[in-house]
């Protein structure tokens, strides 16, 4: 039986937490240079953030490392007892990507971990290996059962609403870089049934600068069960207007389960973020919902306040919390790229 078929499903990352899940960036391959020290106090700010609600759970390359992150932690006056270690090998960062994807079944109070298979966007950036082996790795931690598609999927390419509907982006699932032997049609069938859907709704593609071919959570989220933050671009000179733009158009179109029309807020772009010539994909939907609140990157940038104000209006319950990542950035993500929730049940 497949998880759907079980009663288990992906809630929304408005659920209540029980961690969220790291992987402590140390390839310098990602932030290259003197980049992977610079961007590590905004990583121990973030990490802050979040064990202000929730557990932090880190899995660290080595005991070399796990040594050192505490001292920073120590050093940032973060709560080591909401801190846990894994020590396991790891080749990046990504966790949204190459982590577990928790499932919920309310009814049995039980949860089982997804083994999508990993493949860094495409085999972009072997090896890869150590990434694609940590959801197995983490359900023998937790004693969790696990379930293994056997087709490749990554966490920030899926947006959930926590009521049957998956969003995603057609440049990303359907790249023939991921899963070239399956159709729209077949990649359908497994969100709904290894996610607990019963819709998947598309926008076209993604921003420039993302290496993910098109990642959802850095253009349109779900902040509740029918209303989206959507990025649009006002520059008509901008790359990433008529992207934007045609995903806008395509939201207006879709309906939800219950024949609604998605409520749509528009979420400004940053100005573009450029570091050492490179556009770099700044994007304030990149956004953690945890416990304690909605951690929002932000980059320095003239349009940090307006996108501040307008997701403190989307999110009326939480806080707000802006941290900054405009060093954290030019490894082309942010801190919904580098984190992935495990949920209470």
């Amino acid at each position: 039986m497949t998880p759907k078929e079980q009663g288990f499903f992906f809630p929304a990352e408005w659920h209540p937490h029980r961690a969220t899940w790291l992987t402590f960036p140390h390839n310098d391959h990602s932030w290259q240079g003197d980049k992977l020290a610079r961007m590590r106090p905004q990583y121990i700010q973030f990490i802050k953030a979040i064990a202000q609600g929730e557990k932090v759970c880190i899995n660290a390359n080595s005991e070399a490392l796990k040594t050192q992150i505490i001292g920073w932690l120590i050093e940032a006056g973060v709560d080591l007892n909401q801190i846990e270690f894994l020590i396991n090998p790891t080749n990046d960062a990504w966790c949204r990507d190459h982590g577990p994807a928790f499932l919920i079944n309310p009814e049995t109070k039980q949860r089982q971990i997804v083994n999508w298979g990993y493949n860094a966007w495409g085999g972009k950036y072997p090896p890869y290996s150590d990434d694609d082996a940590l959801p197995v790795k983490i359900a023998t931690y937790l004693d969790l059962p696990y379930v293994s598609p056997g087709v490749i999927m990554e966490g920030g390419s899926v947006e959930f609403n926590g009521a049957g509907t998956v969003l995603t982006s057609k440049s990303c699932l359907l790249n023939p870089n991921r899963n070239p032997h399956l159709s729209q049609g077949q990649i359908e069938k497994y969100l709904c049934d290894y996610y607990g859907m019963n819709q998947v709704l598309w926008v076209e593609d993604g921003i420039v600068g993302d290496d993910t071919d098109g990642h959802i959570d850095d253009t349109t989220r779900f902040v509740n069960e029918d209303t989206v933050v959507a990025c649009v671009e006002t520059d008509q000179n901008d790359e990433n207007f008529e992207v934007l733009n045609t995903n806008l158009q395509m939201l207006k179109e879709m309906r939800l389960l219950n024949g609604k029309q998605l409520n749509i807020i528009e979420l400004p772009m940053p100005k573009p973020v450029y570091i050492n010539d490179f556009r770099t994909p700044g994007s304030y939907a990149n956004f953690l919902i945890c416990n304690a609140g909605v951690i929002v990157p932000v980059f320095d940038n003239p349009n940090d306040q307006r996108a501040i104000d307008i997701l403190e209006q989307a999110f009326p319950d939480r806080k707000v919390i802006p941290l900054l990542a405009n060093e954290i950035i030019w490894g082309q993500g942010s801190f919904h790229c580098l984190s992935q929730q495990e949920p209470l049940i």
